[in-house]
């Protein structure tokens, strides 16, 4: 059989070099197609569902909310198992689908069913999907620094909050920008219950009063002199004053009851349950970038950094961003580890089988097999959807001296 090919591909000289010209452009082809990077992914298809009730103890958290989700995720097609975890105000549950199937319609499939269990969650709570990443889809992190000591924690988280993280979640390739360390600001209504007893109010009244008093109405149009005038009720809550003369009711001789009657009303940073520290100097903010399923981690990496470029001269005065983690290090040294063993391989090939054979035209037949053999190999990764990371190249190093082993003794 292998004596036939031979002879065949003796006689056929052209088609075999058209051949291997077709083989060298689709294999050139692959390989720029191939998604980039570090890690290879062998995490599961898994769609998480991240529901958020503050306050309430993780029993409560189990059956109103975790339990009744992972009972109507069972039903889900192709599904292999349903996990559930309850912590205190934060439910999550992990839906992890048979190998091969589509991440996008597995995510589909998880809000159709949601739907039907909405019903059934306590008023106001409503679960929603992490991002479509997968385990290995931490590709980039930051951190904001402040040498000028212009701003302060609160203010550098809010500039990663409501700026920063928006611009780089707009890069393609991107599934979610998490941020971590600082202090997020929110207004704190902390309430005397001595005074509240006293006025004969309850919690839930203020509650509900400064939940009343934070939002806008609208009416129709007046018109006056060929003119409409637009009639809108503006009642944003914008600094602590408004939240301090909140009415609650009035007392017996018709006085009115605001917030600031019975709590004291202040700007503070929230509970958090972590810190982010760079160096052993401090606390800083930073953020991590998440890649989006199925997307060229290389290519994500560097969409990133040109962002990162082009914001730069919008970002404060004093306020640098330092990367801390970038992944395609990693990846750019496994690939240039794979082009100097490649070279390093086709050189002993080629001393070797000169020296041995003393015979150029036999030197190239091994030589022209590696980089013929290697673009087989991305042609092949391509199309069953295996990207070029650390253990692929380190597979395709390994096998050269195999073929190189074989080309020897044929030749």
């Amino acid at each position: 059989m292998i004596e036939r090919i031979i002879e065949w591909s003796a006689r056929n000289g052209f088609l075999v070099g058209f051949a291997t010209v077709l083989i060298l452009v689709w294999g050139v082809w692959a390989v720029w197609q191939t998604p980039l990077d570090a890690l290879p992914d062998l995490s599961d298809v898994q769609v998480i569902v991240f529901t958020e009730w503050p306050g309430r103890s993780p029993d409560l958290i189990e059956d109103q909310i975790t339990y009744p989700i992972v009972t109507a995720m069972l039903g889900t097609p192709r599904i292999r198992y349903v996990r559930g975890q309850s912590f205190l105000g934060l439910s999550f549950v992990y839906i992890v689908f048979e190998d091969g199937t589509d991440m996008y319609w597995a995510r589909s499939r998880v809000m159709e069913y949601l739907q039907g269990v909405a019903g059934k969650l306590p008023e106001g709570v409503s679960p929603i999907l992490g991002p479509d990443a997968t385990g290995v889809g931490w590709v980039f992190q930051y951190a904001l620094v402040d040498e000028s000591g212009q701003y302060d924690l609160a203010e550098l988280r809010a500039f990663q909050d409501w700026y920063l993280r928006y611009w780089l979640q707009s890069v393609p390739g991107v599934a979610e920008v998490a941020s971590i360390g600082g202090f997020v600001k929110q207004y704190q209504v902390q309430i005397d219950p001595v005074k509240l007893q006293a006025y004969g109010l309850s919690l839930r009244r203020v509650i509900d009063a400064i939940r009343r008093s934070n939002h806008e109405v609208g009416g129709r149009v007046i018109e006056a002199s060929e003119r409409e005038y637009m009639v809108r009720g503006r009642g944003y809550i914008r600094s602590l004053e408004d939240i301090r003369i909140v009415p609650l009711g009035t007392d017996h001789q018709g006085t009115p009851i605001t917030v600031a009657d019975v709590a004291t009303v202040a700007l503070g940073p929230d509970m958090r349950r972590g810190v982010a520290e760079l160096d052993g100097k401090g606390e800083v903010v930073g953020g991590i970038v998440i890649m989006r399923y199925g997307e060229n981690a290389l290519a994500v990496i560097d969409r990133v950094k040109a962002k990162l470029r082009e914001i730069a001269p919008s970002i404060p005065e004093g306020i640098q961003i330092i990367p801390v983690y970038d992944r395609s290090d990693l990846i750019l040294r496994a690939i240039a580890t794979l082009k100097e063993k490649l070279l390093e391989v086709s050189v002993v090939v080629s001393a070797i089988t000169l020296v041995f054979l003393f015979h150029v035209r036999s030197a190239l037949v091994a030589i022209l097999l590696l980089p013929v053999a290697i673009l087989l190999s991305f042609i092949a990764m391509f199309y069953l959807g295996i990207t070029s990371n650390v253990m692929s190249l380190a597979g395709i190093a390994i096998a050269v001296g195999a073929m190189v082993d074989a080309t020897v003794v044929m030749v």
